[in-house]
């Protein structure tokens, strides 16, 4: 009972709380379906039971926290329906939908007693974001920009972005390390995160690494290794999409699946199911170069095999109708034999240096293309809103435009 102290009622703390645990109790007697962010899952291997964060955000700011009870036998039936379905387990920063009990205690305080949790939702959710991205990515005129780069013909040096310890970055390594045809690839790898809500700023921000330093590499590799839809969601992400869709040199994929193709493997310039597969289209490459070089190399073989087996006929023919100048004759066409090999040592190398001038024309192609020497020889670049202008009548007085040059960017605002 409350005391009564100079006409003041004075309820004690636990008095309040009982009556709040009434009050709680009496208004929410049902199970209620419930839509939040699990922030973390905060699972105790000792106990088993479950103490998830639940959150709710708008405009990426937490709007909503609550705090809830996930009971060892409950977690245990909803952590298998996950496996069964997403071919992985209930983890942190999902959103689910779940059915709990809105409960009050004195000394805990106020949670949400969660009984059951439709993994169908998350598969839901993850399509939804998907799908969002994907209408981004098209209505910003990007979704196909990163595959209409120009791919070099030997991808020899490459910019990894993966874990160190992934099963799929091992499996990468070993084949292109141990191809039998002995090429040779130069590699660095951009340590990052490759599941979970931390991956796509890990991921993005070693994109930028590499972007500061594009020259040094022909092609950005992610790796990892498999995983179920729910650790692929952060591929679907907007943002990470966008930043392989728009980056400067062409990003390849090998993430380790073979179901439900991502966005961030959609706006790639090549996607290929397994860290494996992503390995054999490099080598690939070398083989669309090289064998032409062995077929040129092995037409050069015949033809000398050819004109020596001619050469040898002519000769025995001769020297069974020798005469009295036997000796002149034979001189002769030993001369023109000599004459035959030289003339063909002559051809080979000179084949080999048109290949060699070939290759070094299209270097120097791909250094003209360049965005930047264009830049370095004083020409720059205008842009509104992030798009390039290409007319006057795009912009208005008061519109504020960048100029990018080779050492900088210029702000303006347009008077007239």
């Amino acid at each position: 009972m409350p005391e009564v102290i100079d006409t003041k009622t004075i309820f004690s703390l636990l008095e309040v709380s009982r009556s709040i645990q009434k009050t709680i109790a009496e208004r929410y007697k049902s199970l209620y379906w419930i839509k939040a962010e699990m922030n973390k899952l905060n699972h105790y291997s000792h106990s088993g039971h479950c103490y998830p964060e639940l959150v709710e955000k708008k405009e990426g700011k937490v709007v909503a926290e609550m705090r809830s009870i996930l009971w060892k036998a409950d977690y245990q039936r909803i952590n298998d329906q996950f496996r069964r379905l997403l071919n992985e387990p209930l983890r942190d920063g999902i959103t689910i939908l779940f059915q709990a009990a809105i409960s009050y205690d004195p000394l805990y305080g106020f949670s949400l007693k969660i009984v059951d949790i439709d993994p169908t939702f998350v598969l839901g959710e993850l399509e939804r974001e998907k799908r969002e991205s994907i209408r981004k990515l098209q209505a910003a005129g990007i979704f196909s920009a990163n595959r209409k780069l120009y791919f070099p013909r030997l991808p020899k040096r490459l910019a990894i972005i993966s874990v160190e310890t992934s099963k799929g970055l091992s499996d990468f390594f070993k084949i292109i390390e141990r191809n039998p045809w002995k090429y040779k690839f130069e590699y660095t790898l951009f340590p990052a995160l490759l599941q979970g809500d931390k991956s796509v700023p890990s991921i993005i921000r070693q994109l930028a690494n590499i972007a500061e330093k594009t020259e040094e590499f022909d092609a950005v590799a992610i790796i990892r290794g498999g995983g179920g839809e729910v650790g692929l969601s952060s591929y679907n992400n907007y943002q990470l999409a966008k930043a392989i869709a728009i980056f400067p040199i062409p990003v390849i994929t090998g993430i380790g699946h073979s179901t439900n193709e991502t966005v961030s493997e959609m706006v790639a310039y090549q996607n290929a199911i397994t860290p494996s597969e992503l390995a054999d289209f490099l080598i690939q490459k070398f083989h669309q170069f090289a064998i032409p070089v062995d077929e040129i190399q092995n037409r050069i073989i015949q033809a000398s095999k050819k004109l020596f087996e001619q050469e040898e006929r002519l000769l025995t023919q001769f020297s069974q109708s020798l005469s009295w100048n036997a000796k002149t004759v034979l001189t002769t066409h030993q001369h023109n034999l000599t004459t035959s090999i030289n003339h063909l040592q002559l051809f080979s190398r000179q084949s080999l240096k048109d290949r060699q001038t070939l290759i070094n024309n299209i270097q120097r192609l791909m250094q003209l293309a360049d965005p930047k020497q264009l830049l370095k020889k004083g020409f720059s670049i205008t842009k509104i809103n992030g798009h390039a202008i290409t007319q006057d009548t795009s912009v208005k007085a008061g519109d504020e435009i960048e100029t990018i040059l080779y050492d900088g960017t210029l702000r303006s605002k347009v008077t007239r």
